[in-house]
């Protein structure tokens, strides 16, 4: 029965991944496209998921010491072009505002690709003393990236995020910092997505425009492709020597400050579809499921099967995100709706259930069946919940494990990536063109020098020449 196909209207993984992932997207009613080339519509129940993500990020980032505030969407052309490598890096992505109705701007303005130039413009007039410092701020907002190639959640002209920018007074602070809050990334996936993930720093080639250095958080998709879940970067200095934000220390002396940005986006909802969903549609860790149980109550014409629905739905809604599906649809249909929707928990309940005082638990995960007392239904909901959970976790662990691999040659390293794709670990020199060459002959980018090294081979995979440090890479989203 776990194997059987409830829902056709999904293309299988298998035979076409992208047009999977496509159908579950719109089969769930996750979103829908816009009438703008690569915007989507959230709808409400793919809204729901991000609003979770939103709700327990914004707990994380409070219980830090962060307070959310919130900028202008529009930046002028002057002030994006102050840090030069940050401008050259987002100049391909920007999306300009040249008039304001029908009267041309005297200067163009910017539509937010991320908002460093804000902050800092910002923080140069509020900080002044080593009083004022550290600066832990935090917004939630949309930012605009004008993508050529676009994808629903995974890459769009306009997507939701929280970017985090901080301001310290030294650069242990500022190290600390993007430290810290990569963890709490890492962290959020673990306990709330279920999604392990690979801790480390970005190469210089990768690292973000303007950064001093910038640490990830990879994940693996069940297609064997790498997703950069999420980001925090150390600008040390720089973007405060090109704004004139200092203070003045303990010492009287002026100083300039290290600052950090970290952001995490819908993209997130993206990873969950491709790490965690099957052939039958989308699959939720509970954590983040907007409905955790779906009670479907059967013949539910006989008398009393929508009351006993009604009150085990009211026990039910002081322990888990529970809802009924009282519509006239067949149950079947419903199940497979309830499937294709990733609710982690159905609870049927019908007339000989009534009678013998128990309900039937299905889990999406597998498709396990249980007869459980109403005695006792709010424990063993917890129970199932809690377990699926785990569960999803540890299926992730083991594709990702089971799809990482060393190579200590260029030959093994695409032999790996063409039979079997995922992660490689392999040694680097250091050297860019090695890094490049990579990609070139591969399709393959380094996501990260992680923090966890090993000595794979003395030389790198690559050139030969003595190794410096052992990378992750593989081909990505």
């Amino acid at each position: 029965m776990a194997d059987e196909k409830m829902v056709t209207a999904i293309t299988s993984m298998e035979d076409d991944f992208a047009k999977w992932y496509t159908d579950v997207v719109k089969k769930a009613d996750l979103c829908d496209y816009a009438s703008v080339r690569g915007c989507m519509i959230l709808r409400p129940y793919g809204y729901a998921i991000w609003e979770l993500i939103q709700h327990n990020l914004d707990r994380m980032f409070k219980e830090t010491g962060h307070e959310n505030v919130y900028m202008p969407m529009f930046i002028p052309e002057s002030l994006l072009q102050k840090e030069k490598d940050h401008v050259e890096g987002f100049a391909p992505e920007v999306a300009w505002v040249t008039h304001g109705g029908s009267e041309k701007l005297q200067e163009r303005l910017c539509v937010r690709p991320t908002s460093e130039t804000l902050f800092c413009d910002h923080y140069k007039n509020i900080i002044h003393s080593y009083r004022d410092l550290p600066k832990l701020y935090n917004q939630w907002c949309s930012v605009c990236r004008w993508e050529k190639t676009t994808r629903p959640f995974l890459r769009t002209l306009e997507f939701l995020w929280q970017e985090g920018h901080t301001a310290h007074a030294t650069a242990e602070e500022a190290e600390e910092e993007t430290i810290r809050m990569l963890n709490v990334y890492a962290k959020f996936l673990n306990d709330y997505l279920a999604i392990p993930v690979v801790k480390g720093r970005k190469t210089e080639k990768e690292k973000f425009a303007g950064a001093k250095a910038t640490y990830t958080i990879e994940s693996l998709m069940h297609d064997g492709k790498a997703l950069q879940a999420g980001t925090s970067h150390n600008f040390g200095d720089g973007f405060a020597r090109a704004f004139g934000i200092q203070y003045t220390d303990k010492n009287n002396k002026l100083q300039y400050v290290h600052q950090t940005s970290w952001g995490m986006t819908t993209r997130l909802i993206g990873a969950l579809i491709m790490v965690h969903s099957d052939n039958n549609g989308l699959v939720l860790p509970p954590r983040i499921a907007p409905v955790q149980v779906m009670i479907i109550p059967v013949m539910q014409k006989k008398a009393g099967v929508i009351e006993a629905a009604d009150k085990l739905r009211e026990r039910l809604s002081k322990v888990c995100r529970v809802k009924t599906d009282a519509s006239d649809k067949s149950p079947g249909w419903k199940y497979a709706e309830q499937e294709m929707k990733g609710i982690p928990l159905r609870v049927e309940i019908g007339p000989r259930d009534i009678e013998n005082n128990q309900c039937v638990m299905v889990t999406r995960l597998g498709r396990v069946k249980t007869v459980v007392s109403l005695d006792n239904i709010e424990t063993a909901v917890c129970e199932a919940l809690e377990k699926m959970q785990k569960d999803l976790y540890e299926k992730a662990l083991a594709h990702k494990n089971s799809h990482t691999f060393d190579a200590v040659d260029m030959a093994e390293f695409e032999k790996q990536l063409n039979e079997n794709p995922g992660f490689i670990n392999a040694m680097w020199c250091g050297d860019e063109e090695c890094e490049n060459k990579i990609k070139e002959m591969t399709g393959a980018t380094s996501r990260c020098m992680p923090f966890e090294q090993r000595h794979i081979s003395d030389v790198c995979v690559c050139c030969g020449k003595p190794a410096k440090t052992m990378v992750t890479w593989g081909k990505a989203y």
